[in-house]
Order: structure tokens, then C-alpha cells, then sequence
């Protein structure tokens, strides 16, 4: 469904993304794991169109997406989630997730969307007209995904969802995106900092160290893999 080919990224002279191969079947919740500045979250932009590759190509169902802007990213299926939420702060909560729909001209579409949305995050229906810079952290969170969601996207790329969240939410969030995967049969790409909990949830994952993937492996035999435990499980 999803293919990075030999791709190579750089931020001005500095290369950041030493030619990975990765890819993304049907169906699948597929984890990138990684230290901070392991290019995780240029690999999700470079996807999505808004970091162009210096060499490489991204295919979605085999056709090329890397020349396409951000925008047509959007249209071909492809949403993202991005770290930080970046919602709009000072719309409401309904407008926040109207943004999201903004390649949709299906208004029953967006309309039944848009209900999926509210019965996935109940406290995002219950604040639909409240302004999003008011919600907690972990609406905010909700609000950022539903967002992502109303473009009605074949895949999800999801960067950082439980950062700075409390546990409880943390649960909440993940069996959330389990239920997006299943029951919406939306592809996810999860970039995650809690390895333990995206593994748990993932079919596969991808270890990526300083711009190379190094691992890649089903999600239990990177949770069996005595370097991932180490480096990322706490594992001794």
C-alpha cells in the first residue's frame, strides 16, 4: 500500500535519512521506533509531502507521491497526525475538525464522518462548541486525530500520541487507534516514543538509529529482541 524506496532526506547540508526502505501492507499498524533525532518524524513528513527527499521515492498503491504537494497527499488518502497536536486554538472544537474535511466536497460524507468522530472521542461532542486552546492535553490529543480522521484517510500517519499524557489517557488513546485500524479499516503508521505500548498494538515495526533502519521485524519479535529491550524496553 505504502512503499519508501531507497529514500534519502536533508535539512540543508546535513543528510538525516540514509536511503531506508520501508513499507505499509492493507490493514496494518505499523510502528517506527527510534531515539529522538532518529528522523522518525521527517520520515512522517516526507510521506505526507510538507519535507521533500533528496533522492528516493515514496509510492502509495504503486504510484508516485513524492512530487505531490501536501495538499494532494491529502486528497490521494494520506493523513497526518502531526507531534504537538497543532490544533487551532482559538476555533471550537467543531470548527477544528470542519478544517480536517477541507479535500472532502461529500457534505454527507463529512457529515457521517463526523459522527464516527464523536462516538470514537464522546467528550469531543460533549466540547464541540468550546474553543480547542481550552481543552486538557489529552482532548486536545482526540481533537488533533479527529481532525486527521475527517479527510477520511485510507492511511493515518500518527506522530507522538501519548506525549506528555497521563497512563490512564495513554490507554484510552492506543485502544482508540486500535478500534480506528479495526473497526474504521484505517492503515496507521505510528511513531512512538512509548516503544512497549505501539508494539503491543502494532503488527510490525521498523527500529530507525541516526537515519538507517537497522531492524525490522513482527512487533512480538521486536518485543523478544534482546537489543530492542535494551535500548527502548528498559529491558537489561
Amino acid at each position: 500500500m505504502l512503499q519508501l524506496v531507497d529514500l534519502r532526506v536533508k535539512y540543508g547540508n546535513i543528510e538525516v535519512l540514509h536511503g531506508i526502505n520501508l513499507e505499509v501492507k492493507e490493514g496494518e499498524i505499523v510502528t517506527i521506533l527510534g531515539a529522538n533525532g532518529a528522523g522518525k518524524s521527517t520520515t512522517l513528513l516526507t510521506i505526507s509531502g510538507l519535507v521533500k527527499p533528496a533522492s528516493g521515492a515514496v509510492y502509495y498503491h504503486k504510484t508516485s507521491l513524492h512530487k505531490r504537494p501536501p495538499h494532494k497527499v491529502v486528497e490521494a488518502g494520506i493523513a497526518h497526525v502531526p507531534e504537538g497536536r497543532r490544533i487551532f486554538g482559538t476555533l471550537t472544537v467543531q470548527e477544528n475538525l470542519n478544517l480536517g474535511a477541507f479535500t472532502c466536497r461529500d457534505a454527507g460524507r463529512i457529515r457521517k464522518t463526523q459522527e464516527w468522530i464523536y462516538e470514537l472521542f464522546p467528550v469531543l461532542a460533549e466540547r464541540r462548541n468550546q474553543l480547542a486552546g481550552t481543552l486538557s492535553g489529552g482532548e486536545q490529543q482526540m481533537l488533533a486525530i479527529g481532525r486527521g480522521l475527517m479527510s477520511h484517510p485510507k492511511i493515518l500517519l500518527l506522530d507522538e500520541p501519548s506525549l506528555g499524557l497521563a497512563p490512564l489517557l495513554v490507554k484510552t488513546i492506543f485502544q482508540t487507534i486500535q478500534e480506528i485500524n479495526q473497526s474504521g479499516g484505517v492503515t496507521i503508521v505510528l511513531v512512538e516514543q512509548n516503544a512497549r505500548a505501539a508494539l503491543k498494538l502494532a503488527h510490525r515495526g521498523y527500529v530507525l538509529e541516526v537515519g538507517n533502519i537497522v531492524l525490522e521485524d513482527t512487533a512480538q519479535g521486536l518485543l523478544a529482541n534482546s537489543d530492542v529491550q535494551k535500548a527502548y524496553l528498559g529491558g537489561g
